[in-house]
């Protein structure tokens, strides 16, 4: 049994046997998209949830266990490893009470006791420290030398000795934890920059904020972090001192003689000096890497739901990354993303060629045939947007055409970094950063998933202070989110580009690029089994792999499912049995509906693979995203000048904070609904009420012109 099972089955309450096979299975290199999806039987039906859960903990054990090597060989190389020592120290697996055990053995730097040390006082401070005799000054003189020049010197030296012995005791570090887990305040105040006054002003609610530390949300706390980190706020985390220095003393001092009295100034001392800033420093880290999780599973809920924004799918698409001065750069691209035709247009101030830019949209409408029309969501985006629905009704004036192209509002956020990247110079190094950020824009509409994956995460523009979290925790779990997204939806294999292949299980970077590469030379793979012949593609990769790759229109419609090739067999005989061929099987639903699954179980498939099999050959290669759908904004509101308190208006949700949601109702300046007033009850995670992208109506409840601020709600506003 590993080593770790009965730690991770504790922690995530998971079956003890399904943690085991997990751990097996994670140590023999699968991914957990493979594990989740075709390994069911071995795992006890585990989701992907569950064990990214085993994996994380897993990974947090290793990183301890690490530690724990560094710290046993510094204490053994010190000559003061015990056996009752090693044994704590291997039976412990949290990493605060691992480094209060390692604390007295810490390597010391210069500090007030290792110089009293220096001077020959430490037996002196631990007679002290026994409060058994009744003059320390006369045991005090034994003590004098070149170094100790008087009695008061001698005391004071015995006194940092005990400070330290006193904060290196994980007994009282534990009761100060304590007092700091249930009374901990946390300040903030203001430091006065005139020069920077108008950028302090973001900042004002925490001028001067208090706040017992457990009730802070998160949000508040990143900003009040932000707020230090540029030099506007000062911030502290404190306890009650008395009481704590009250405990200190109770567990240290016995009595009231002298020697009881020097303790307990020592015990105020290590309080002050050496305990106090130490569990502030924890507790301030603590609350940050709370503050980080929570950020970092808001912005891993965000990204997937952008992830999985549903696809308008292959259509000939006339993508408008929007402007004023610059103009409206066009990028017209073929029903693959390829792009075929490019321009600028000059519909709006200063230069004003409105009906030369109609005429010029109406003509590519017609040359490319196009099919739909996305608009970026940046400047000018809502005065292009009406723009091009002017065209698109002269267009039907003209060409007495009724059939127009559909037009849809696109987040641009990251476009202008694609744009500019290596990736983008590699796919168009002919264009400039404006013709690729239109391209990008367009292929969005096309399909979310394989164009945003081209991009930082980061720079996607959801999520709440993304920047200031940490930022290798915050790639890592990014890249778990885009890596079970791409695997949940499947991958064409031969229109994918090696940025969306690197994420399919069992590949990565290197294999991904062996396959456009191998593609390219020999041509579309006709089946799963061409995936054998590419270069360093291994047995392991292919069967990591294989599942999540599609083939429309090859030999095998199979290949074109989520069933893996190890389980090609089972359907074969399934169709064998009904007397038919699995094309066959697959179009005849009828036939499908007969077969009994439980004649095909077997020690090695069970009921959760065969159930799997079943929903495939209903709707093989299904997409589990939903349908692209139209929308827009109220014709009477323009700009922040234009909403009134109490107006209704439709919007768009752009962005999920834990403490609320923002929403575009087309005035080039997003609304907030507060969590309090997303919904009539009471709402604890604003992404169980809305999510990204989502068509909403919302209603003004305040505008702050000024401040560029719009509070808005939806308790009470039907949503249709």
């Amino acid at each position: 049994m590993n080593t770790f099972t009965h730690i991770i089955t504790d922690a995530t309450h998971l079956p003890e046997r399904s943690v085991e096979a997990t751990l097996k299975l994670l140590e023999d290199g699968c991914t957990i998209p493979f594990i989740a999806r075709y390994r069911k039987e071995r795992t006890g039906n585990l989701n992907e949830v569950q064990i990214t859960q085993i994996y994380e903990q897993y990974n947090r054990l290793l990183t301890i266990q690490k530690r724990k090597e560094t710290i046993l060989n510094t204490i053994e190389e010190q000559g003061k490893l015990t056996d009752e020592l090693k044994s704590k120290i291997d039976n412990c697996w949290e990493p605060t009470a691992l480094e209060d055990l390692y604390l007295p053995y810490k390597p010391k730097r210069h500090t007030r006791a290792e110089v009293a040390r220096q001077k020959g006082l430490e037996p002196l401070a631990k007679t002290i420290y026994l409060q058994r005799e009744q003059s320390p000054e006369i045991v005090a003189e034994r003590f004098l030398s070149d170094d100790v020049a008087n009695i008061d010197e001698a005391i004071d030296g015995a006194k940092d000795i005990i400070a330290e012995m006193v904060s290196e005791n994980a007994q009282a570090r534990n009761a100060i934890r304590r007092e700091y887990q249930h009374d901990a305040v946390i300040t903030s105040k203001v430091i006065k920059k005139k020069e920077k006054e108008d950028e302090a002003q973001k900042y004002r609610s925490y001028f001067d904020f208090s706040k017992p530390l457990k009730r802070v949300p998160s949000h508040q706390l990143m900003a009040m972090r932000r707020g230090e980190a540029a030099g506007f706020l000062r911030v502290s985390i404190s306890a009650d001192n008395d009481e704590c220095v009250y405990k200190l003393k109770r567990q240290f001092v016995r009595g009231n003689g002298p020697c009881q009295k020097i303790v307990g100034e020592a015990v105020e001392d290590a309080f002050k000096r050496l305990i106090d800033p130490s569990i502030e420093n924890e507790f301030a880290a603590m609350s940050k890497d709370k503050a980080d999780e929570e950020a970092i599973n808001v912005f891993e809920e965000n990204l997937r739901q952008l992830l999985l924004s549903p696809p308008l799918g292959q259509k000939r698409i006339m993508a408008v990354d929007p402007g004023f001065a610059n103009g409206c750069k066009i990028a017209c691209l073929d029903a693959q993303g390829n792009l075929v035709h490019h321009e600028i247009i000059y519909p709006h101030p200063p230069k004003r060629y409105r009906a030369q830019a109609m005429i010029a949209v109406m003509r590519m409408i017609h040359d490319y045939r196009i099919e739909a029309i996305a608009i970026g969501n940046g400047t000018a985006s809502r005065e292009t947007s009406e723009f091009i629905n002017d065209s698109l009704s002269e267009f039907k004036r003209q060409y007495k055409n009724d059939k127009v192209p559909s037009v849809f509002v696109v987040s641009e956020d990251g476009a202008s970094i694609y744009s500019a990247s290596a990736t983008a110079r590699e796919e168009f190094p002919n264009e400039d950063v404006t013709t690729r950020g239109a391209v990008s824009i367009g292929r969005r509409l096309m399909d979310p998933l394989s164009e945003l994956v081209k991009i930082d995460p980061k720079n996607l523009g959801v999520g709440q202070y993304q920047h200031d979290v940490d930022q290798k925790k915050l790639k890592h779990e990014l890249d778990l989110t885009v890596e079970s997204c791409v695997n949940q939806v499947g991958v064409d294999l031969n229109t994918a580009s090696p940025h969306l292949l690197q994420y399919v299980s069992g590949l990565g970077p290197g294999l991904a690029k062996n396959i456009v590469t191998f593609r390219r030379e020999h041509g579309p793979f006709s089946s799963r089994e061409q995936l054998r012949k590419v270069p360093r593609l291994g047995a392991s990769a292919y069967e990591q792999c294989a599942g999540f790759l599609r083939i429309p229109g090859g030999t095998n419609p199979l290949d074109n499912s989520a069933v893996h090739p190890e389980s090609y067999h089972i359907v074969e005989k399934m169709a064998s049995d009904n007397g038919c061929s699995v094309a066959e099987l697959i179009d005849d639903k009828a036939l499908q509906k007969k077969i009994d699954i439980k004649k095909y179980v077997t020690a090695e498939t069970g009921l959760p693979t065969l159930t799997d099999i079943m929903q495939e050959l209903d709707k093989p290669g299904r997409d589990p995203r939903g349908e692209m759908t139209e929308f827009s904004f109220d014709d009477s509101v323009h700009s922040i000048e234009d909403l009134q308190e109490g107006m209704e208006l439709p919007g768009i949700v752009t962005n999920i904070t834990n403490f609320g949601a923002f929403v575009d109702v087309g005035v080039h300046q997003d609304g907030l609904v507060h969590i309090s007033q997303l919904s009539s009850h009471f709402v604890s995670d604003p992404t169980k009420v809305v999510h990204l992208h989502q068509h909403v109506r919302v209603k003004v409840l305040e505008v702050d012109e000024r401040r560029h601020r719009i509070s808005l709600t939806m308790r009470n506003v039907s949503q249709e």
